[in-house]
């Protein structure tokens, strides 16, 4: 869920002039209060929240927060303020979002936009099942809401029920054929389908009608490979040089220019309009946050404390790993494992993290001891037990379910304490060929590490010295899958990860390509070909454009 209001209350904030259906009335006038001064301080209410969403949209959390804080502590059941809240928390603080999000329908259960964005957050947690419940609920208010009917239609997507997405997506446009999130999701669907045809039809009638034109030339070039100059890189230059484009419409068409030329074995050109989609983005990191976070990771999850620790948590096999950094491997890797008709394939699941974070392991905290010396039996049976309910939601007969967030390699020490018997599978690959990969994508802005050359080098060895300790605290636990022996040898390297997953071999994992199901990760397109060797050492094409990143890496740079 993009942090914004849903139209009818950003239509609402904007012109301020008369009240809108489903604007919030004034709470009711608190005993012995007068009536004048009730409308007053609700007219006072609705122009700091007019300003709490300026702040908001301008991504300005703190001041959105404070006013929205002192609305509430005059009103404190204003739906509006409560619901703004929900859209400042999600994101650092999914949790509070979720109960903001709970109160602002709870108060005002008629306004479906209300359970459209409970559902969407859900959504972006990996919680679909709850997702489902409001995005639906929301439908049964407003059936022709077409921003709900295309939130469920993602969900489905992500939830690899494509199928049902479609259908979804085929109502909305009847509703409004130029609806943007229409459009693209139809063609995201048909794409997780590996129907590239056909989303490629959906994204030029989106162009030609200039229905978010940018994003639609992003989505259109990823369809497939050119080995010519398409017509459309000539459009998307154009659509660089209009006036008055905004930094999310640059980025969208930067990258696009840049995979087109990168195809074309213009690199050159290629790395330009990858930086400037860079520079567009704007993103900052501390990096020197992030290496007291790895410090205090290594100082408390010692052997020491494992050892203390044995017999926590739940002693099932069902969860599988897949960890690394992006773009190393971590989407074939799944493919492969979930073509064997034991494992299911979950993708990228937020819930680890919920779970940290929950917990107060994050990256932000003062003191990483606390959190885990919360961890009692008891609470880690409770953790483990819904975690596994969690995942056979999503697959009830599977002997084995994979959640292959690759960030999940800063949690391996809260994995084996919660399940001390879950595989482990952890993606390798040429450290120059993984960060230029990341580079090369519009990760958002949970990825700011990715913003420049040398942030991106300094990250990674932050990375591997974690899976150094790791590998060290854990030896033999973790299986370490290298990209370049899987592409070298798919048949020999798919035996030994189906063997670390304790199943019997089965050769439809050697055909990962054919299976049915949505892929909606950047390797979309990569994952519906065989096996291909043009990605090891594709670093070397930009070998004079990423010195940066090279010296970053040090001596993990094989050059």
């Amino acid at each position: 869920m993009n942090n914004r209001l849903p139209p009818a209350w950003a239509k609402h904030l904007k012109s301020a002039a008369t009240p809108k259906p489903g604007w919030p009335q004034a709470s009711p006038p608190q005993s012995g209060l007068p009536k004048a001064n009730s409308f007053a301080h609700a007219q006072v209410d609705d122009a700091l929240l007019k300003r709490a969403y300026e702040h908001q949209q301008a991504k300005r959390r703190g001041e959105a927060k404070d006013l929205c804080l002192e609305v509430l502590a005059r009103t404190p059941n204003h739906p509006l303020a409560l619901y703004i809240m929900g859209t400042v928390c999600l994101g650092y603080d999914d949790e509070a979002a979720l109960r903001y999000f709970a109160r602002a329908t709870a108060e005002e259960p008629g306004n479906p936009y209300y359970h459209l964005s409970f559902g969407e957050a859900y959504a972006k947690l990996s919680e679909f099942s709850a997702a489902m419940k409001y995005i639906q609920h929301a439908l049964e208010i407003q059936p022709d809401l077409v921003e709900a009917l295309c939130a469920l239609g993602r969900v489905y997507t992500q939830f690899d029920k494509p199928d049902l997405a479609l259908a979804l997506y085929e109502k909305a446009l009847k509703i409004n054929r130029d609806h943007p999130k229409a459009r693209t999701g139809m063609a995201a669907a048909l794409t997780g389908l590996g129907r590239m045809d056909e989303a490629g039809a959906y994204l030029k009638e989106a162009i030609e009608r200039r229905v978010d034109a940018a994003a639609a030339c992003y989505e259109l070039v990823q369809t497939r490979k050119f080995t010519e100059e398409p017509p459309e890189l000539q459009s998307i230059l154009r659509e660089l040089d209009s006036p008055g484009l905004n930094a999310e419409a640059a980025q969208s068409l930067h990258y696009a220019a840049g995979k087109v030329q990168n195809d074309l074995k213009r690199y050159a050109e290629a790395f330009d309009h990858f930086n400037k989609a860079k520079q567009a983005a704007g993103y900052r990191f501390d990096i020197d946050q992030y290496r007291r976070f790895v410090d205090s990771i290594i100082e408390i999850f010692t052997p020491g404390l494992f050892a203390a620790a044995s017999g926590l948590g739940d002693p099932s096999d069902l969860p599988v790993f897949v960890v690394g950094m992006p773009r190393s491997g971590t989407t074939l890797t799944e493919q492969i494992l979930a073509s064997h008709p034991g494992v299911h394939g979950a993708g990228e699941l937020a819930k680890l993290r919920r779970v940290a974070n929950a917990i107060g392991l994050k990256s932000s905290a003062e003191d990483l001891g606390k959190p885990v010396n919360s961890l009692t039996p008891d609470l880690t049976r409770t953790l483990a037990e819904e975690h596994l309910s969690y995942l056979r939601e999503r697959a009830p007969a599977a002997l084995r379910v994979v959640d292959k967030e690759p960030h999940n390699f800063e949690l391996i020490g809260l994995i084996a304490v919660l399940f001390p018997n879950a595989r482990i599978i952890h993606c390798r690959r040429d450290a120059i060929d993984n960060c230029v990969s990341c580079y090369v994508l519009p990760f958002s802005s949970a990825h700011s590490y990715n913003a420049d050359l040398r942030t991106l080098g300094l990250y990674y060895r932050e990375y591997d010295r974690l899976m150094r300790h790791w590998n060290e605290v854990f030896p033999s636990r973790i299986f370490e899958n290298r990209y370049e022996t899987l592409v070298e040898d798919q048949e020999a390297q798919s035996r030994r990860l189906i063997d670390h997953l304790g199943l019997p071999w089965d050769d439809a994992c050697l055909r990962f390509f054919d299976r049915e199901g949505a892929v909606t990760t950047p390797s979309r397109w990569q994952v519906r070909q065989p096996i291909y060797k043009s990605s090891v050492k594709r670093w070397k094409n930009y070998e004079s454009e990423v010195q940066p990143l090279i010296e970053a890496l040090g001596d993990l740079a094989d050059v």
